[in-house]
């Protein structure tokens, strides 16, 4: 990429910016070596990285790293079997650790479903060594300071050497703190020569005997170690030497072990370095409030609302760029300091930014070229050492952009032909746009010149632009209009600065009316484009939106098809289950009718039959039919009324509901009968279902049923009484009994009175008494039926 234009633009500007955001040495190192691409692949490729990192920050804060140095001239003196010391193991172990984080990290993320394109990969290189990281963690902190845990001997020296100290201390705090110290210039123990010793007054070095090992500049203080503890600091002496020694041979174990890792510590940190890079593009697109740019491989170009990245967001002004579809050459004419230079470097610097994986300043859906190269002609380059003018020194740059340029350059010019004579510069600024655009680059150039606007209507994909100007303020906006001839506004200023209005008129009548009307016709067609663009932009979102949802309603349907599937083949199982078991029980039940028919010939009762007959038909399974409105619907026809005819299925008898009692049973007259019902057991009987005539209920007597003429309560509760005389009076009273004797006993009364209560309002009973008194009296009911 041409470093002239690189420089013009201030790109550099842009990458200390993001160096601020790195936090190893190695992404520093990928900052400063950054470089826009010009191949399509490889841009997609960081932009996905970025993307990834941005995806990442969003939701985690992004990936955790620690501070890092590049440990690579470490891993130099590895190779070359050179031991590293304490700081350069424990920034190797830094680098070790902060693998296993990131890389426990992104398998949290994989783990969580999120989906990203590039981190996974990168998290799939990285080598964690658990053992030898385990030993470097264990042995070297962070600060590079060697632990007591390193092996036992240094353990063991350590604990040695701070014995010997104490014992120092002790021995000089008794000259010190005793009568000795009237001798000393100061009462401390200091070190001299890596040996303890005490501060001593000159005039009284004899005192304490031993070695003196320094003196104080005046010649006043020896600094003397007493006899006393000369044996001790030598032994002190012996113990550190000992120690020092066994560091040296940990951290030579320590390096030796490290040196077969060498590669993928280097890849390690080489990784961990891109993260940290990643990581950095995410956090400074974050606070940019920059937006990740389509790539389009034909340089159609079209940022929305986009700013200059160096300028304050909070006043910087958004416009809209546009080249490379309609038209590849863009001339933009207007007034000074109306914004033309600041547009030219906003496309050049953001074109750069895209090319370098970079989120852009822009609003989403914006779309960036892939340029082979950005060439820029911006500013006044005057020299005078060189003897250059303004003229020259835009020539000079002119030449060089022309001789190196392509098809698939971008080139900016800054007041194009300036500095010369206006028509001839006019005439040459033209010249130079047909010679780039007959090499099919593309091009933006601003400039002063008229001649160049109708240069704009006159060649192909050409288009003329111009900065806005508000009329009422007399001051610019900075707005770009694409489209639109730039206008000096001369007359109206000179009008509003007090020119005789007369004058301004004449002028006015002097400039064609036709420009006037075309600049008008451009500008409502430029208004029209910029919708078309924008409702292009928002219709493709929401085409998007209905896919997605799309696809998810069909992966939906198609999980509850199979769903459905699965339901039915298990209810079906289930089915075939239940008829199953019903059929062994169908057969248990027709084995007993004909052991009693064989038992007992023609004795068969017709209640024996009506009991096996009832336990056929509650093998029935009920429908549950809640959930289904057409089924719904159909029970509801079905609902029980009174004086409907239903079937008691388990006596195979039909009869006539008189009342509902209780929330799912009714009162059923069966002939003579009157039964309490479940209506489980009921079926509703139509009126073309019913029998012209109903055949009689012949019910017969006999001393051989099942059925005993006594019941007997006694001991039973009162709601369990109460429901076992219900059911037995319907069972004497199929049976044919005459009278029956209910035995409740005496107790409290309450069972007896409840037993009259209910044979009272029982009106198949005819009368019913106590039983004598040799037989139970009151505490014994007999019952007479009709």
């Amino acid at each position: 990429m041409n470093a002239k234009g690189i420089q013009t633009l201030e790109y550099d500007k842009i990458k200390h910016r993001l160096a601020t955001y790195v936090q190893t040495e190695m992404g520093q190192k990928l900052v400063a070596q950054l470089q826009p691409s010009s191949n399509i692949d490889e841009v997609n490729h960081w932009l996905a990285q970025t993307s990834d990192g941005a995806d990442v920050f969003r939701l985690k804060g992004g990936i955790p790293l620690a501070t890092l140095v590049n440990i690579k001239p470490y891993l130099k003196r590895l190779e070359i079997e050179a031991s590293l010391n304490a700081k350069e193991l424990a920034a190797v172990g830094k680098v070790l650790r902060a693998t296993s984080e990131v890389k426990s990290f992104l398998r949290q993320l994989a783990s969580e479903e999120l989906k990203l394109e590039q981190l996974y990969q990168l998290g799939d290189q990285l080598e964690t060594l658990p053992a030898v990281s385990k030993e470097l963690l264990v042995a070297i902190e962070g600060d590079g300071h060697v632990t007591d845990e390193a092996s036992p001997l240094l353990k063991s020296l350590r604990q040695q050497i701070s014995v010997t100290e104490s014992t120092i201390r002790e021995k000089l705090a008794d000259y010190t703190q005793g009568k000795a110290a009237k001798y000393l210039s100061n009462a401390v123990v200091t070190i001299r020569n890596d040996r303890y010793v005490i501060p001593v007054k000159a005039e009284y070095r004899g005192q304490f005997g031993g070695v003196v090992h320094d003196q104080s500049s005046s010649g006043a203080t020896l600094f003397v170690e007493p006899q006393v503890i000369v044996t001790l600091n030598n032994r002190l002496k012996q113990q550190q030497a000992a120690e020092k020694e066994e560091i040296r041979r940990i951290l030579r174990e320590l390096s030796q072990k490290l040196a077969p890792y060498t590669k993928e510590l280097a890849q390690n940190a080489q990784l961990l370095g891109q993260l940290d890079f990643i990581n950095a593009k995410a956090r400074y697109a974050h606070d940019l409030k920059a937006t990740l740019p389509l790539v389009s491989s034909a340089n159609d170009v079209y940022l929305r609302q986009v700013w200059h990245p160096l300028l304050d967001q909070k006043t910087a002004v958004r416009n809209d760029i546009a080249i490379g579809k309609d038209y590849q050459a863009i001339v933009i004419t207007g007034p000074n300091t109306g914004g033309k230079t600041i547009t030219l470097k906003t496309l050049g610097l953001v074109q750069l930014m895209g090319q370098s994986g970079l989120f852009i300043p822009a609003f989403e859906e914006s779309r960036i070229g892939v340029f082979s190269n950005i060439f820029a002609d911006i500013g006044d380059e005057q020299s005078i050492e060189q003897s250059l003018s303004t003229f020259s020194s835009h020539m000079t740059n002119i030449v060089e952009i022309l001789a190196n340029l392509d098809e698939r350059s971008l080139v900016l010019f800054d007041e194009l032909g300036a500095g010369t004579d206006p028509q001839e510069g006019a005439a040459l600024a033209i010249s130079i746009l047909d010679a780039v655009g007959a090499k099919g680059a593309y091009v933006v150039a601003t400039t002063h010149y008229p001649e160049l606007k109708a240069y704009g209507y006159e060649r192909p994909e050409t288009i003329n632009a111009s900065m806005e100007f508000d009329e009422k303020t007399l001051k610019p906006t900075y707005r770009l209009l694409i489209g639109i001839p730039g206008r000096s506004n001369a007359l109206d200023i000179s009008l509003r600065l007090g020119l005789d209005p007369s004058i301004v008129t004449a002028a006015k009548q002097l400039t064609s009316q036709d420009s006037q009307d075309l600049n008008q016709m451009i500008a409502d067609l430029v208004s029209k484009r910029h919708d078309a663009e924008e409702n292009a932009i928002e219709f493709k979102q929401k085409l998007r939106a209905a896919k997605k949802l799309h696809q998810e309603l069909s992966s939906n349907f198609e999980a509850y098809l199979k769903q459905k599937e699965h339901l039915l083949e298990t209810a079906k199982k289930e089915a075939n289950e239940i008829v199953a078991q019903a059929q062994v029980k169908a057969d248990e039940i027709i084995s007993d009718l004909r052991q009693l028919r064989l038992a007992g010939g023609q004795n068969i009762k017709e209640n024996e039959l009506m009991d096996a007959k009832g336990q056929l038909n509650a093998l029935e399974q009920p429908l549950h039919l809640q959930k289904n409105k057409v089924l719904r619907r159909a029970k509801a026809k079905k609902d029980f009324h009174p004086n409907d005819d239903v079937l008691v299925k388990s006596y195979g008898q039909r009869g006539v509901l008189l009342a509902k009692v209780g929330n799912h049973a009714w009162e059923v007259q069966l002939g003579i009968l009157k039964m309490k019902i479940d209506e489980a057991d009921l079926e509703k009987i139509t009126a073309a279902q019913a029998e012209p005539k109903q055949k009689n209920v012949v019910v017969r007597s006999s001393k051989t049923s099942h059925v005993s003429p006594n019941l007997d309560l006694r001991g039973k509760r009162y709601e369990e009484a109460m429901t076992e005389v219900d059911r037995y009076i319907d069972a004497v009273l199929l049976a044919g009994y005459g009278s029956v004797t209910i035995v409740h006993g005496k107790g409290t009364g309450a069972l007896r009175q409840g037993i009259t209560s209910y044979l009272q309002a029982n009106s198949a009973v005819k009368r019913f008494e106590f039983a004598p008194p040799n037989a139970g009296g009151n505490g014994a009911t007999i019952v007479y039926f009709k």
